[in-house]
């Protein structure tokens, strides 16, 4: 029988269940994958005392099909492309580029948008913890993990609550520890394992921000 969370809220609490072991670590960073996996991001850096940071990465979507990932571009420039799928749907190189620059464009808007003026965190030597609400295909969090692994962190950790067998084994190979809370073989989305799937908007996303940093802030 599968799991099913509530909201985001509650699959983050439960993940940082099995993540406490981070809890008073030096040099731990939170990175949540926007926009929804940045509510269970917030949950987990919460109970382990740690910085909440986003790291973006963004689905390159085949022609007539924008849901199906032919790759994907993390927020360093970093792209992560399926060459056999590209191949087999017989994508052009100019559709590739033009929307590898959209997104890439998309990317710039959000980091200003989530971030303001603030630099991004230094994740050389550090613990980092990439957080998402699920993984479906695995595409975008490949590009995420690709381009972190250049940051060169002392260790990198994925965790998720759910996400298809295949995909988190192959995802457990890019890393140093995987936490994935249920794997079900009946997979269809990520939001059918949640009672509540609404859209994570900008302005919560913020809101999560301004607040991890406030209570870093007071505990300083």
């Amino acid at each position: 029988m599968a799991m099913h969370f509530h909201d985001r809220r509650e699959a983050g609490q439960l993940l940082a269940q099995e993540l406490i072991f981070l809890k008073g670590k030096k040099d731990v960073i939170v990175l949540g994958i926007p926009r929804g996996g940045v509510v269970v991001a917030a949950e987990v850096a919460r109970a382990i005392g740690a910085p909440l940071d986003v790291y973006i990465t963004r689905k390159i979507g085949a022609p007539y099909n924008p849901e199906l990932a032919i790759g994907a571009i993390a927020s360093s420039g970093d792209v992560v492309l399926d060459e056999g799928l590209i191949g087999s749907l017989g994508v052009s190189p100019e559709y590739v580029q033009d929307e590898t620059e959209r997104q890439r464009r998309e990317i710039e808007r959000r980091l200003r948008k989530y971030r303001g003026n603030r630099s991004a965190q230094e994740l050389k030597g550090k613990t980092v913890l990439l957080v998402d609400d699920g993984i479906a295909t695995g595409a975008t969090t490949l590009a995420a993990i690709r381009a972190l692994e250049k940051e060169r962190p002392a260790e990198l950790i994925l965790a998720v609550p759910v996400g298809p067998p295949d995909a988190v084994a192959r995802l457990r190979e890019e890393v140093d520890r995987l936490v994935c809370l249920d794997t079900p073989r009946l997979f269809w989305a990520v939001g059918t394992f949640y009672e509540v799937f609404d859209q994570t908007s900008d302005e919560e996303v913020v809101r999560l921000l301004q607040e991890s940093r406030q209570r870093l802030e007071v505990t300083d």
